[in-house]
């Protein structure tokens, strides 16, 4: 899942315990910005595809650490041509993949195609 809106401080620890209330966390990730700083956006994994809607239901447009946060379906990253379209895709998910409806599925991919 894509989380987004984070306060700056708030550490892969911080994502695992809040959406540990849920499930167990797989996985969670903030992302860094080169001088290592928070972009103020991460990813969640949970066990299963069930506690990943839960998590979606139960903490998208919460507060946390006086924040509102953005919790939603991780999708893949595209760029914007100059006129604003849709220039070209930087990761995909086949949808002929067997469970490709599983948003922790598509966040294996996802990451898959980060490193």
């Amino acid at each position: 899942m894509y989380v987004g809106n984070l306060e700056y401080s708030v550490s892969e620890k911080d994502l695992e315990e809040l959406f540990g209330e849920v499930g167990p966390v797989v996985y969670s990730k903030v992302i860094m910005r080169p001088d290592g700083k928070s972009k103020g956006f991460g990813f969640v994994e949970m066990e299963t595809e069930d506690q990943a809607k839960e998590a979606v239901e139960k903490f998208n447009q919460s507060s946390h650490k006086d924040r509102t946060i953005a919790v939603n379906e991780a999708r893949p990253q595209t760029e914007k041509s100059f006129d604003g379209g849709e220039r070209q895709e930087r990761g995909s998910f086949d949808s002929r993949d067997k469970v490709s409806g599983d948003l922790n599925y598509k966040l294996r991919k996802l990451r898959r195609g980060l490193k």
